[in-house]
């Protein structure tokens, strides 16, 4: 809890500071949105991921874009991030040659609040880069077998997220372009930090995603 109002409280002081800044005036006013998207996720390999690949997931939220300068402007969010990785196992029976296939999936949900410092380097066109505080909402596992193409079970088990830690850091870098005043197309690649387990005795594991996305203003 502490961590996510240290995360809100962050997002907060660049509002107040953004009120404070001559360049946050009309005519270059504070813009509010709101964006969402594709994330494509992953888990860095420890011993026991070796054979995990990228997970397709989603992102959604809210962002406001605040100007400090002619070219420069910080950009907080608050997001929910579907993160984690997936292995799939298939096998080909040598009498039969049925297919076997099983997919398995971690997923973690965070609250994510990214913190981009943007620059424009065209009008429409800007690049960014910043801090991204997570906090741990939701870590379940999800499993689905299947023969010959035809699903046998899918099963989902709530995993206790006490063994997670709560608090995820990462480091985002990205683009965006908008193709009207209004509607832009984003990209960003975020890289985690800190190990996803507590008590971690093996290599550390962290998230890293990639999105692609949409970004609605208000004005």
């Amino acid at each position: 809890m502490k961590k996510l109002i240290l995360g809100l409280a962050v997002t907060a002081s660049s509002l107040a500071f953004a009120q404070t800044t001559p360049k946050a005036s009309s005519s270059n006013p504070i813009t509010f949105g709101v964006k969402g998207g594709m994330n494509v996720s992953s888990l860095s390999k420890g011993a026991d991921l070796s054979d995990s690949k990228s997970k397709i997931g989603f992102n959604a939220g809210v962002f406001a874009n605040i100007p400090v300068a002619s070219s420069f402007s910080i950009q907080p969010e608050v997001i929910y991030n579907d993160l984690g990785s997936k292995v799939t196992r298939e096998f080909t029976a040598p009498i039969s040659g049925d297919k076997y296939r099983s997919d398995y999936s971690r997923n973690l949900g965070y609250i994510a609040v990214p913190v981009m410092f943007q620059y424009n380097a065209l009008p429409n066109l800007y690049i960014e880069a910043g801090p991204e505080f997570g906090f741990l909402v939701s870590a379940k596992d999800k499993y689905k077998s299947s023969t010959n193409g035809t699903t046998n079970s899918t099963t989902t088990n709530e995993l206790n997220k006490k063994d997670f830690n709560s608090f995820n850091f990462g480091i985002g870098l990205g683009a965006g372009y908008y193709i009207t005043q209004n509607l832009g197309i984003t990209a960003r690649y975020t890289a985690g930090v800190n190990d996803i387990y507590k008590n971690n005795n093996g290599d550390a594991v962290r998230n890293n995603v990639f999105q692609v996305g949409l970004a609605y203003k208000f004005k």
